[in-house]
């Protein structure tokens, strides 16, 4: 048979295989360009004008990058602050949860099994119900939280009424939430490290600890920095939690930058705020750009610790 001949029998074949891939890779390609080229050329153009979604569109070129940086974004920086508060706090509190869960829970504990899942159903929670369950735990006269300070002869503490209460509960609320899924992130990368490395160092002479501080943290530093980077960039995003919560209150001490984005994107009763597209759309342009900054900055940072030698 020649050459020809194979090749204009296999053409149909490769032209099938063409179409299946193009066909695979389609959902995808449709799923991005919906949710994030669209979203973000739809930012793009509407950050350069004042929409309201009723009246017509005005062009402003870059006021609203302006009232940002002036006075008028005096509430966004506040909340910007509040967000690297809350995110800084909850994850000294959460990383080292989870690694130490996850260290206790990797060995040879009786019910390993039970608590993990246990650890682990937080997570798979809805943030809004879990948002409003917490909110009515510590609510400040039949909250659970309240009385049982009654029962013991306390006085009920009003949590939402103070800023930096209400930022306590919603990190305690948040750690809740996110300490299962790192303790698992980190069983995973505990049962990487070969035993051997523990077994020659204990011959040694080393310590429990300083196996743990001189092996298993340094063999853990890809994990990690995956898990802090995932927990960082999670807790600045927050947003459901805290308009379950708190909406902000009091006095915005609890608003977060994304949820002062999205106030500005709908109209909220609550908030006395009205649909403002374009400065919303310049909102965005600005947290993404603090994010992708934290994001560079920590991966520069960690890079070295989290290389394997």
């Amino acid at each position: 048979m020649s050459i020809a001949v194979r090749k204009a029998k296999r053409a149909p074949w490769r032209k099938l295989d063409t179409v299946q891939s193009y066909a695979m890779i389609s959902l995808s390609v449709i799923g991005l360009a919906l949710f994030v080229i669209y979203p973000l050329g739809w930012t793009l153009r509407w950050c350069l004008f004042r929409y309201s979604g009723i009246l017509a569109p005005r062009y402003v070129g870059f006021d609203n990058f302006i009232r940002i940086f002036s006075e008028g974004g005096a509430r966004y920086w506040q909340a910007v602050g509040n967000t690297f508060i809350f995110a800084i706090g909850k994850l000294m509190v959460e990383i080292p949860l989870a690694l130490l869960l996850a260290k206790l829970l990797s060995g040879a504990l009786k019910g390993r099994s039970l608590f993990r899942s246990v650890f682990f159903m937080p997570s798979m929670l809805s943030v809004a119900v879990m948002g409003i369950v917490f909110f009515y735990l510590f609510g400040s006269y039949n909250g659970v939280v309240n009385e049982w300070i009654s029962a013991l002869g306390g006085q009920r503490i009003q949590w939402f009424g103070d800023g930096t209460l209400s930022m306590i509960v919603l990190m305690v609320t948040s750690v809740w939430q996110n300490f299962g899924i790192n303790m698992l992130f980190f069983m995973t990368g505990l049962q990487s490290i070969p035993l051997e490395m523990n077994e020659a160092a204990a011959i040694d002479g080393a310590s429990s600890w300083q196996q743990f501080f001189h092996i298993t943290l340094p063999m853990l530093g890809p994990v990690t920095q995956m898990v802090v980077l995932n927990a960082l960039l999670g807790s600045l995003k927050v947003t459901d939690l805290v308009l379950a919560m708190t909406n902000g209150a009091p006095n915005g001490k609890t608003e977060m930058m994304m949820s002062y984005t999205y106030k500005q994107f709908f109209s909220s009763i609550q908030s006395g705020t009205a649909n403002n597209y374009g400065y919303a759309a310049a909102l965005t342009i600005i947290t993404a750009c603090i994010l992708g900054a934290i994001t560079v900055i920590y991966l520069r940072v960690t890079r070295k610790g989290s290389e394997l030698y």
